[in-house]
């Protein structure tokens, strides 16, 4: 259930702090701050510790994707990984009818969020996360980096008390095993993430000893065992005797990519998001579209649906792997954003791409006492990814391959070697070319939404990051049909005659869990999900 009526308060601190969605993880790299650790650090220690406590969101086997601040400049990671050598879109759908049949309908309708598998070993690509840790680490990081695991590791041998909102969503996944999920491939999953068939409960002890394994390994060869070693060996041999397509190959030619973020103006501040293969360029079209409109009265929420909307109808159309598809170059244009800006009427309608080429998931963000700022979001998809757990290693891989297009000729075209289309966007501020601060919404398709209500309820309404997170939020699902929670369902009727198909409800997790942190004059103030368990602490 939706906490908006019991709002937080925001947490102010003088030197440093942690914001994410599991406590524990947040005391993890609060800890680690505390010990002379830097905010990238404190970032990589509470992301290893989430693949412990909070693994159906997120797990060793995950990508992630990261923005750092550095005092003076925002750097972007991305930490995806690439399909299998051997996946094509003809093995796809020789092993899955219903994917050849949703296939033949062509073109928009053959998305691959719609006609690819979801489970099993087909969408699983090679986890980027171990790398990502490691990549971080070495360009920014104070501490030794197997230090940084410490609390990860410990957890994952000891045990913790599971929480309520990640023992609701366990509950969901054992459903989807028992639903139908049958073979060699997922045995294992159920073994290690299971008590006898079932999720372990709130409040219940779960602990994961082979999970602490592969993290000491991890740790102590700085990545290089999970891609060329005794990890990636083993991921490998259950591969070829279940049926999986990675190889040796696979796992070693895996590297991140450090790259350039894009920015948006919406009035006096700057919005930063990662470059494609993410969907945060929705984000960025949404708020650059809004910017020329006034905040305020009845057709505003109208006009944040319409210009999501037109958002993700660009990033559906032409986000792909950016080392095989050219992007549009103009889509954060000005006049792009103005044309799509005039498509914004008063009724409610089904955007198509325009053309810029003319002109299951975890956040967490963390900052320093020297202004070190780092936005990190980490998933391994649709709550525990594939469901494949190699034996032994205790975690799940990822099913990012779910996010190809069986459609061919498309930009995120389902293929060997291909980075697929990603929902995880790390966000952050600025203003004046000075560091606001790092942010994130996360959740599949309600990501970049999230993202444009916290920018708006900061920007336009000078709201402080936790007050941002609790105010309620509408979640535009597809075609006309938009959710509102309970907070908001006093706008119903108003999106109703402006021709929205709007449902209101109070589901846990439908419109995505947030992390903030500002920087102030006399330190950083934070907010933390009051839909979730998180929490942000400080010192």
């Amino acid at each position: 259930m939706s906490n908006h009526l019991h709002p937080r308060r925001a947490v102010y601190a003088p030197r440093g702090v942690v914001a994410t969605t599991q406590p524990l993880a947040a005391s993890a790299g609060l800890a680690v701050l505390r010990r002379g650790g830097n905010a990238v650090d404190a970032a990589i220690a509470t992301a290893a510790a989430l693949t412990v406590l909070q693994p159906g969101s997120n797990d060793i086997g995950s990508d992630l994707f990261a923005l750092v601040w550095d005092g003076s400049q925002l750097h972007g990671l991305n930490g995806s990984g690439k399909s299998p050598a051997l996946l094509t879109r003809d093995l796809v759908l020789d092993r899955e009818p219903a994917a050849r049949a949703a296939a033949a309908l062509g073109g928009a309708q053959a998305l691959a969020a719609q006609v690819m598998p979801a489970r099993g070993w087909l969408p699983v690509t090679v986890p980027g996360a171990p790398a990502g840790w490691r990549d971080l680490h070495e360009r920014f990081g104070s501490r030794p980096f197997a230090e940084l695991f410490e609390d990860a590791v410990a957890y994952a041998e000891h045990g913790y008390p599971v929480s309520p909102t990640v023992a609701h969503h366990w509950d969901r996944a054992v459903e989807v095993v028992q639903a139908g999920l049958s073979g060699e491939e997922f045995t294992e999953w159920s073994r290690v993430f299971t008590y006898g068939g079932r999720a372990p409960r709130a409040g219940e002890r779960f602990s994961n000893p082979d999970a602490a394994r592969t993290l000491r390994s991890i740790a102590g060869t700085g990545a290089a065992s999970f891609y060329r070693g005794e990890l990636a060996e083993a991921m490998v041999a259950h591969a070829e005797r279940t049926g999986g397509l990675l190889r040796e190959a696979d796992l070693a030619g895996h590297a991140s990519l450090w790259v350039e973020p894009l920015s948006v103006r919406y009035r006096d501040h700057d919005v930063w998001e990662l470059p494609p293969n993410g969907q945060g360029i929705a984000a960025l079209q949404a708020l650059g579209i809004l910017d020329g409109f006034a905040a305020g009265g009845e057709e505003d929420l109208h006009r944040q649906i319409e210009a999501v909307k037109l958002g993700f109808a660009d990033a559906h159309a032409y986000v792909g792997d950016p080392a095989l598809v050219v992007q549009p170059p103009h889509w954060l244009d000005p006049g792009y954003l103005a044309r799509r800006r005039a498509r914004i009427g008063d009724r409610a309608v089904e955007h198509p791409p325009g053309d810029p080429a003319r002109g299951g998931t975890v956040y967490l963000c963390t900052a320093d006492a020297d202004g070190l700022m780092v936005s990190l979001v980490q998933s391994n998809y649709m709550g525990f990814g594939s469901h494949v757990v190699v034996p032994g290693t205790g975690f799940s891989l990822q099913n990012r391959g779910a996010g190809f297009a069986l459609a061919e000729g498309h930009p995120n075209a389902v293929g060997p070697g291909r980075r697929p289309f990603h929902t995880i966007i790390p966000g952050f501020l600025t203003r004046d070319g000075a560091a606001v601060g790092p942010f994130g919404v996360m959740g599949g398709h309600m990501q970049p939404q999230g993202h444009v209500q916290v920018v708006r309820s900061t920007v336009d309404d000078l709201l402080d990051p936790q007050a941002a997170l609790d105010r309620p939020r509408w979640y535009w699902h597809t075609g006309l049909d938009v959710r509102l929670e309970p907070g908001l369902a006093h706008a119903a009727d108003g999106l109703r005659r402006r021709g929205h198909e709007v449902r209101v409800v109070d589901e846990q997790g439908a419109f995505g869990y947030g992390q903030a942190i500002w920087r102030t004059p006399s330190g950083y103030v934070a907010g933390s999900e009051p839909r979730a368990d998180g929490a942000a602490v400080g010192y």
